[in-house]
């Protein structure tokens, strides 16, 4: 993170080979003199001078966590660079199952992190807020109060984050690759890392009153993972309001006082772990209203995340035609501009005569305003679709391609317009 405008912090994440056997301290000496060398050039795998590298890391990245998609721009003043080495699990999830009467209940979905399943998708969230970087803060000062002995009952932090707001605007998203987040940035902290992800659903019990003894059976597992200091852990809540359902609704309704059992159940969890410093609680909501207060009240950070303004949605666009001149469906984007080279450029000023393909994708940008960030992301396939006797051909070129996204964000709106509300 950045102290101050003449002070960048760039964060260097180093992908260590399976088989290499060197320690962090051991590839520190050979990383410097690739960056000495080469500067903030990636590197996956390719040939160099410095040979250590070659046969014990797979790729070099480099992350500057203010700017929009971590992109980095030109460093002025000071550069401090944070080293982080670590490998990527390719084991996949596990589901943990828990004991209910006769049956076993999907309790949650574990992972070891860093995880394959995540890798980049940091990198591909993109949002106009400072919330990335604010949770990354967020992370930091907890570690920093628990190293420091903070006294709890002075001063009052639970680890718990609320991230709420429409479907498919990356909340989930966004947990996941910030668990992955820490425990990268974290590996010289702790040995291993892992997430587990709650299924809210299925903690509720066909067994009248059993809802809430599963939730703390789950609590009671992540308890154990939790009491190995060398181990962090971060819990994924998604759809909280399923199991943090408002006490005062449930209770004036006609439903079974399990429901009240349940939020009662996971406020004393939430209670209990948070004195461990190194476990983290995240959780998602698309309809924040219904969750009980006290759960809301225990939230450090309460987050909205809404849909994609113009120019979240112009870097989107972006990355995706970016991925499709790497893998060749398009042989060219031309003289496109990245939104970091436009962030002087008043777009609303600019005659809408003016044909070019940065202005073309703006354009698309602003049409296709009050789409989700899962929405958008599909529309490059789509298009595809649409523009499929072009590709892979010497014919195509980028504005006829934007002209299929056009047609393509278009048929979206329509077919919205013909839904039942």
């Amino acid at each position: 993170m950045n102290g101050n405008q003449n002070h960048t912090v760039i964060n260097v994440e180093v992908v260590k080979k399976l088989s290499s056997r060197l320690t962090r301290e051991q590839l520190n000496p050979s990383l410097k003199e690739y960056v000495e060398k080469y500067g903030i050039k990636e590197y996956h795998g390719e040939a160099n001078e410095i040979n250590i590298l070659c046969s014990n890391v797979d790729s070099i990245t480099f992350h500057d966590d203010t700017n929009m998609g971590g992109k980095i721009s030109v460093c002025n003043g000071t550069v401090d660079h944070q080293y982080h080495i670590f490998t990527i699990e390719d084991s996949g999830p596990e589901l943990q199952e828990l004991d209910e009467k006769e049956d076993q209940v999907p309790a949650a979905i574990h992972w070891q992190l860093p995880s394959s399943e995540f890798h980049g998708l940091w990198e591909t969230l993109i949002y106009d807020t400072n919330v990335k970087v604010e949770l990354l803060n967020f992370v930091q000062t907890t570690m920093l109060f628990s190293d420091r002995g903070v006294n709890s009952n002075i001063i009052s932090w639970n680890r718990v984050v609320l991230l709420h707001g429409p479907p498919g605007t990356g909340k989930t998203s966004l947990c996941k690759a910030l668990a992955q987040k820490m425990a990268i940035r974290l590996s010289h902290r702790y040995l291993n890392s892992q997430l587990v992800e709650i299924n809210s659903h299925s903690l509720f019990s066909k067994w009248f009153s059993e809802s809430g003894k599963l939730v703390m059976k789950m609590f009671a597992r992540i308890q154990e993972l939790v009491e190995d200091p060398d181990c962090l852990v971060i819990v994924l809540i998604d759809e909280v309001e399923s199991l943090a359902r408002a006490r005062q609704s449930a209770g004036s309704s006609n439903e079974p006082s399990d429901s009240v059992r349940v939020v009662n159940a996971l406020l004393t969890q939430i209670d209990q772990i948070k004195r461990f410093p190194n476990v983290l609680i995240l959780s998602t909501s698309n309809i924040s209203g219904t969750i009980d207060l006290a759960f809301v009240d225990r939230a450090d950070i309460k987050q909205f995340i809404g849909l994609p303004t113009p120019r979240a949605i112009y870097a989107i666009y972006y990355s995706c035609l970016q991925e499709l001149l790497r893998t060749g469906i398009l042989k060219t984007i031309g003289s496109l501009k990245a939104i970091q080279d436009l962030e002087a450029i008043s777009f609303d000023e600019i005659a809408d005569s003016v044909e070019t393909p940065t202005m073309q994708l703006w354009s698309l940008s602003k049409l296709s305003q009050g789409l989700s960030g899962r929405t958008l992301r599909k529309i490059p396939f789509l298009a595809c679709s649409v523009f499929t006797h072009c590709i892979d051909t010497t014919n195509n070129t980028l504005s006829m391609y934007l002209d299929a996204m056009k047609q393509t964000i278009q048929k979206q709106f329509d077919d919205r317009s013909v839904m039942p509300q």
